[in-house]
């Protein structure tokens, strides 16, 4: 059949092209309603109910009629069925400008609806030509045609306030006749129809077209294109409305604006077509869904007063999103549904190519119903609540639905394939497995999970797995370091609020400073075990995308002095989801590496990924004295040396670094399906006295380096105020980010108990030295000496994870004697992975309690001498519990990091 073959047929690119054309006028005519419905509403005084169900009316009918089209195109031929359309709704638009009653005009809605239905006409007869390696593309190309609804955006304005919406109608109904004539001219009958004249055999009986539609699936298949393709439609027509109503702006400029979400809406369609043919639609679908859902969230909350009794009387601010934010969400939101299109008719005429007029009609009517039922819906929403940002609420709702049913639909299906052996060959989209036509195949993923992991085979290992493990790792590590970077961000901040006119305290500034770490810390005990239990690759983006909250949160929040501390607590909270991300990163990436290699890969992950709290603290102190994002980025602060500061681009300057995080993860990471377990599995450590030793002493070293990276510029700052202390911040935490990094093979080569141990004592002296001259008043020397804790702790971070596996073989050989031995390796690598994120969620709480006790020190005191004892005590008592358990002669370690060639299986952390 030529449908599934490797060519494209002949006249291909001419039946594309002209019925994109055809179809873009068809979609302007089908949209008109949008502009010319605003006309109507103020010259019969509509109300805000009976405008929605005018805009919707054509939508109805468009949508009903897809699937007989659809069948009818099977049957008939598509460019016939095509032309006829254009005609019918051509005399319906014209017909449509005499109409002078409300009930005249419903009427003649429905007989303009029918262009909608041009769209299953179009796919049946668009697929026919091209094999299903290009029909993502061809049928992306061809839904471009959305853009008509920025064309009549765009136009019929102008023409209204000129000549009247009569004129409009008129117009636009010369157009789609014009366009049908050309149609005509241009193409010829598709391979299938010819190949029937040919042969004198008769279509498919309607029956048997409509048979297929009884296979649930495909309903549930519908769904998805209901908010992809509905929601679009529905916002299309109501944006000019939204616009008027919440900003004010004329109809000429309100058409214009909602052309600019109408446009990405369409014409990234073709590069979803496109993403779909190459890294597979459920894919493409899963990150519509995901941004869809932040970008409806952000767009759901109105227009609020906040009103809190403080101590010195009532607080108020408000928030309220400006017309440039809602415009680039609007513009994300179309850009990201036009790719969730092309992704969910990527795939009809692939499983169903006999009877793509039946399924593609229905899963078009489906979508087009939406943008019916959704105006409608808009309106009696504002009707009812009296909200206008009640339509995204309903659409928030409705996206969060669509992306949960289809994640637990993806994994039922993947743990069923498990079970059965046939985990690489669950199609893209599961709700399509076994439901295809007699001898069609599912082609199987390109991305996605993998069952077959094994990169202790050195011939798997060179043949391809150390790729795919490679590219994981800089991945994780690129979301690894904005990661840190949010999660630190505050370091910077609140040494700048009181120059901008915050009116904390030290002791508020320092709390501000330390609560990340605080949130950070709590989250890393549930991230340490969330990658097997979710996979790597989902939790990666999601954990990355929530970055998203806490950016765009301070971007807003540092723009009025008048914003609560109340609001920056929490801000300072939601930072530490950055912090969290540590422990399911190491802990992933532990999976992918065999063990000869293990050590350096967690090594460069984790002292990499460090590098984002110097590139912050590099970063930020530069980015706020510019104006990096002009007007969409708010006004600048002015600072109390008269000085111009733009202190929300330490926000928004992380958000798109974040959403191509967030994009790379989801397109270029995988899942290692051998390493999924429970929760319940991994528990065994929290019974193992070596897992809470690991704790104390890797808070020694990177509570060390994250506290420092957190307290170091508030505290010099306050102690030594002639000095400039931001200008140098971002050294400490790069040297010990390098170090880590760059010093794994030390541990690997001597042990990693023997150097943890000088570790400590190296920080003993530094702690020395930082108080000694702490007292000379010497910022030099104070600054060399928190330099050395910078290098000592990050030498101290590789060397502590090195230790672990070993301990833990040791542990399993203990207790598990009865175990075979591979079963004892497997358990000791999944209980190795669980305490390396457990210890670095405990020891991340070292970004919590080192600003707070140089803050309560200083409130205490008036000096930070005494936290300083403090950590000088707690280091000592890490050098004592390294020698006597680890590395001393009594040590469990002792013996193993003595043999004179120690093999590959004692390398560095799992």
């Amino acid at each position: 059949m030529i449908g599934t073959s490797e060519q494209s047929a002949a006249g291909a690119s001419q039946a594309l092209w002209s019925s994109t054309i055809a179809f873009t006028v068809c979609f302007a005519v089908w949209t008109i309603f949008s502009i010319i419905g605003i006309g109507v509403k103020d010259q019969l005084g509509l109300t805000e109910t009976e405008f929605g169900l005018l805009v919707g009316t054509p939508i109805l009918t468009g949508s009903l009629s897809r699937v007989l089209l659809g069948v009818w195109s099977d049957q008939l031929g598509g460019r016939r069925v095509f032309a006829i359309v254009m005609v019918l709704a051509g005399i319906a638009t014209f017909l449509t400008s005499y109409a002078d009653t409300y009930t005249e005009l419903l009427i003649a809605a429905l007989g303009v609806g029918i262009a909608g239905g041009a769209f299953s006409v179009g796919v049946t007869y668009v697929s026919k030509f091209y094999p299903k390696e290009k029909q993502g593309l061809a049928l992306g190309i061809f839904g471009a045609g959305n853009v008509g609804s920025a064309v009549t955006k765009f136009l019929a304005p102008f023409v209204m306030v000129a000549m009247g919406w009569q004129a409009v109608a008129q117009v636009w109904a010369a157009a789609i006749i014009i366009a049908a004539v050309l149609f005509l001219l241009f193409t010829k009958e598709d391979p299938d129809q010819l190949e029937r004249a040919k042969s004198g055999r008769k279509g498919v009986p309607m029956r048997d077209q409509l048979a297929v539609l009884r296979n649930v699936q495909v309903w549930r298949f519908a769904l998805y294109y209901f908010f992809v393709f509905g929601a679009f439609v529905a916002l299309a027509l109501w944006l000019p409305r939204y616009l008027m109503g919440v900003y004010h702006l004329d109809v000429k400029t309100a058409g214009m604006l909602a052309a600019f979400y109408s446009v990405p809406a369409s014409l990234f369609r073709i590069y979803g077509g496109k993403l779909s043919d190459r890294y597979g639609a459920r894919s493409v679908l899963y990150v519509t869904f995901g941004i869809s859902v932040f970008c409806t969230f952000m767009l759901s909350y109105p227009p609020t007063t906040y009103i809190i009794e403080g101590v010195r009387g009532p607080i108020t601010f408000r928030t309220e999103m400006g017309l440039i934010p809602f415009l680039v969400a609007i513009f994300v939101l179309g850009f990201f549904m036009s790719l969730g299109k092309a992704a969910v008719f990527k795939h009809i005429p692939v499983y169903y190519p006999n009877h793509v007029g039946a399924v593609g009609g229905l899963v078009g009517m489906i979508g087009g119903l939406g943008g019916f039922v959704l105006p409608l819906a808009f309106g009696a929403l504002n009707d009812l609540t009296g909200v206008w940002t009640s339509c995204f609420v309903l659409l928030f709702v409705l996206v969060s639905i669509a992306l949960t049913w289809m994640h637990f639909a993806v994994r039922q299906m993947e743990r069923a394939a498990m079970r059965r052996g046939e985990a690489g060959q669950v199609p893209e989209l599961p709700e399509m497995q076994g439901f295809g036509e007699p001898g069609i195949t599912a082609p199987p993923r390109r991305a996605g999970p993998i069952a077959d992991w094994r990169p202790e085979d050195e011939d798997f290992w060179k043949r391809g797995g150390r790729a795919v493990a490679r590219r994981n790792l800089w991945i994780s590590t690129y979301c690894l370091m904005l990661s840190f970077a949010l999660w630190m961000v505050w370091s910077v901040v609140v040494a700048r609020l009181p120059a901008i006119g915050f009116d904390f305290t030290t002791d508020q500034l320092f709390w501000l400073a330390a609560l990340p770490g605080l949130s950070g810390a709590t989250l890393r005990i549930f991230y340490a075990f969330l990658v097997p239990i979710f996979g790597g690759r989902l939790w990666t983006t999601l954990s990355t995308a929530s970055l998203l909250i806490p950016a765009f949160g301070i971007g807003y929040a540092v723009q009025s002095p008048e914003t609560p501390y109340l609001i920056f607590i929490v801000l300072a909270l939601l930072c530490g989801l950055g912090g969290g991300n540590f422990a399911s990163s190491m802990a992933n990436i532990s999976f992918f590496f065999p063990k000869a290699e293990k050590g350096n890969a967690l090594a460069l992950n984790a002292g990499l990924g460090n590098l984002g709290v110097s590139l912050m603290q590099f970063l930020v102190p530069v980015v706020v004295t510019m104006t990096l994002f002009g007007a969409l980025g708010g006004q600048s602060q002015v600072a109390a040396d008269g000085t111009q500061l733009w202190m929300q681009n330490a926000g928004f300057v992380w958000i798109p670094l974040i959403i191509l995080g967030s994009v790379a993860a989801w397109f270029g990471m995988n899942d290692i399906l051998s390493a999924k377990s429970s929760f319940a599995d991994q528990a065994a450590i929290f019974g193992r006295l070596h897992t809470w030793l690991m704790c104390w002493l890797y808070t020694g070293t990177f509570g060390t380096f994250i506290g420092m990276s957190a307290g170091f510029p508030l505290l010099a700052k306050l102690v030594f105020p002639e000095v400039n202390a931001l200008k140098y911040a971002f050294i400490g935490p790069l040297i010990g980010a390098l170090s880590r990094a760059a010093t794994g093979w030390v541990a690997d080569k001597y042990g990693g108990a023997r150097v943890s141990f000088c570790v400590f004592i190296v920080q003993i002296a530094a702690i020395v030295g930082m108080i000694s001259f702490l007292d000379v008043r010497s910022f030099p020397g104070f600054f060399a000496m928190v330099l050395l804790l910078f290098l000592a702790s990050g030498v101290g971070n590789a060397s502590t994870f090195q230790m672990v596996p070993g301990i833990m073989r040791r542990e399993i050989d203990r207790t598990e004697p009865n175990l075979p031995e591979q079963q004892r390796r497997a358990q000791a690598e999944r209980e190795s992975a669980a305490v390396i994120g457990f210890t670095s969620a405990i020891a991340a709480y070292g970004a919590f309690y080192i600003p707070k006790a140089y803050g309560s020190s200083i409130q205490l005191t008036g000096a930070a001498d005494a936290a300083l004892w403090g950590f000088l005590l707690f280091y000592i008592s890490c050098a004592a519990l390294t020698w006597l358990a680890y590395s001393g002669p009594h040590g469990v370690l002792y013996a193993l990091e003595r043999k004179p060639a120690v093999p590959s299986a004692s390398t560095v952390p799992a």
